[in-house]
């Protein structure tokens, strides 16, 4: 089992920034990869961003590329997404999610949630223009 916590979000302009945290426990931290996904009410759930176990290896939708990055800090076992330069359309609920023990991402990293098992309750972000 594995518990995992968004926060961070909020209400900003736009132009502004945010950093989402998602704290997770009951799992060997160190040995997972996680991902960031986000979803406007009547849509599916997108891809923001994808990090493996060391964080070496990050990817990142396009939309967001440039002005997203996810971090990791294994001895805190926390995951980031700093959010720069937010736009109206970044507007959403955003997910945390783990990847399976063992489960192997290609390079270009876990982009579809079914590559994941355990989900966060999510945390709302909204860019006013």
């Amino acid at each position: 089992q594995v518990q995992l916590a968004e926060s961070g979000g909020g209400l900003v302009q736009a132009g502004g920034s945010l950093r989402l945290s998602c704290a997770a426990s009951g799992r060997t931290f160190s040995s997972s990869s996680f991902g960031w996904f986000r979803q406007v009410p009547g849509m599916d759930l997108a891809f923001v961003s994808h990090i493996n176990w060391s964080g070496h290896n990050t990817n990142y939708a396009d939309s967001v590329k440039g002005r997203f990055t996810i971090s990791r800090d294994n001895a805190k076992n926390m995951v980031y997404l700093q959010m720069n330069s937010l736009k109206p359309e970044d507007t959403a609920v955003y997910y945390c999610a783990a990847v399976p023990l063992g489960y192997y991402c290609s390079g270009f990293g876990c982009r579809s949630p079914d590559e994941y098992d355990y989900w966060g309750q999510g945390t709302q972000v909204t860019v006013s223009s």
